[in-house]
């Protein structure tokens, strides 16, 4: 019998579990639903990062991916009917809204006698496999990891484009992306983060334990959108580190994916409200210098070079370094007070590896409201970070101009604001030590 494989976070033909479940029954029908529903929101540059790797899928069958646009409650089950499908294969979604979506879909497809299948997921270990001894869920990364390492994880599946026999199906034209302007977009599908993968195997993972939060270096493996869209299965590259202290740390950073993912799963309300409720109390800006001030750092003008070179890296390549992203995220909470929904909604705007669990959790943690261990307490400096991540001024001459002639690390100091008044750059927004004596005073309060 033919069988229906619906593609969703798992752009690729490699490695793929539901790929081979799916070809075990018969012929196979490549499907994408792009969601009427989610294409009208504002996720504008991972939605076009979205297209262009359904495009490269596409060109991996020859043109015989069969995209259709509106529900997926109504499209998948008339495409079952269509192709007399007796079942539907799926890579197992986790998130939120997918887990709402397709209970929906098994729903409908359960009165037309078909079946909903899931075979495998975006992740190494799935979200709720990974349990303290009690059988409660972890609150904590590094016990997490630990146990996470002892689970262990499959080998890759052994598919591709040979793995089935496809149908062809009339298809809907994929949309055009949508208009960023001058933001600049890596290349997009499997072939190309395959392609990244071997670049940072040859280059960069070798010191990836000591010079991964050198903002200034290509440290890191940019793979974060290819894993947001399962271009690239963590498992797969889990199966070719080893015990170098590069492939160590690396292997720690594919588990924050998952941790993120296991808390969401077990705190699916954490995506917009407080992990730690107590947060919720706290006394936070708003108004119309709020508001001010949260539109400058939108645009990279609080006047403090490494906070600004991150926030016009967003809007210039829709993406930004890690450390940078703890960074501002630090400065919009504890230095603007502002709350961290508020940042996690820009982030959603902008980046191209947009992820619901790690976007919002990775915020959390830095606001406090999260699964840090010692919170609060954690308030990240910005010119010191800037001295010591970026210690030659690269990173921010690439992306604030108007400092381009101040040399080396004084790009940094305090007077490198004044320096660039006469160039267009903005005087300081804030003194962040008068706000970091805020921040704890107001987390004093709820503390109380």
């Amino acid at each position: 019998m033919p069988a229906l494989l619906w593609f969703r976070r798992d752009m690729r033909l490699h490695d793929h579990p539901a790929l081979l479940a799916a070809a075990e029954a018969g012929e196979v029908l490549p499907v994408f639903v792009l969601d009427s529903r989610q294409l009208g929101g504002p996720e504008a540059v991972s939605r076009t990062y979205l297209l262009r790797s359904l495009r490269a899928l596409n060109e991996q069958l020859d043109g015989g991916l069969c995209v259709r646009v509106g529900e997926p409650e109504t499209l998948i089950p008339a495409l079952a009917r269509e192709v007399s499908a007796e079942a539907v294969h799926v890579s197992a979604d986790y998130g939120n809204f997918g887990r709402r979506r397709d209970a929906a879909v098994a729903e409908v497809l359960a009165a037309q006698g078909l079946s909903l299948v899931a075979t495998g997921s975006p992740y190494a270990v799935a979200p709720g496999r990974v349990l303290k001894d009690d059988g409660t869920p972890y609150r904590v990364y590094t016990p997490f990891q630990r146990a996470w390492l002892r689970h262990g994880w499959r080998a890759p599946a052994v598919s591709s484009a040979a793995s089935a026999r496809w149908l062809r199906l009339r298809s809907d034209a994929i949309p055009a992306d949508d208009d960023l302007g001058t933001l600049q977009l890596p290349p997009a599908g499997e072939v190309a983060a395959h392609a990244r993968w071997q670049h940072f195997c040859d280059g960069a993972l070798a010191d990836y334990a000591t010079m991964r939060d050198r903002a200034d270096l290509d440290g890191s493996s940019q793979l974060s959108a290819a894993l947001r869209f399962g271009e690239l299965h963590p498992r797969s590259l889990l199966a070719q580190l080893g015990e170098e202290p590069g492939h160590e740390v690396f292997r720690k950073e594919l588990a924050w994916r998952e941790f993120y993912a296991d808390v969401l799963w077990h705190n699916p309300h954490s995506a917009h409200e407080y992990l730690d409720a107590r947060f919720a109390a706290m006394e936070y800006d708003r108004g119309a210098e709020a508001e001010l001030r949260f539109r400058a750092w939108c645009e990279g003008r609080t006047g403090y070079p490494f906070v600004d070179a991150g926030m016009r890296q967003l809007q210039a390549e829709g993406w930004m370094h890690n450390r940078v992203r703890m960074v501002v995220a630090s400065f919009l909470v504890k230095d603007l007070h502002l709350e961290w929904q508020q940042g996690a909604q820009w982030f959603a705007r902008w980046l191209r590896d947009f992820d619901l669990a790690s976007n919002q959790h990775g915020w959390q943690w830095t606001a406090g409201s999260g699964t840090d261990a010692s919170p609060y307490f954690r308030i990240f400096n910005p010119v010191a970070q800037g001295q010591r991540f970026d210690p030659h001024g690269d990173y921010v001459r690439r992306y604030v101009p108007e400092l381009q002639h101040i040399s080396g690390a004084a790009v940094h100091e305090p007077w490198a604001t004044t320096a660039g008044y006469t160039h267009g750059y903005p005087q300081r927004l804030v003194d962040h030590g008068v706000e970091r004596a805020e921040s704890l005073r107001r987390y004093q309060a709820i503390s109380r």
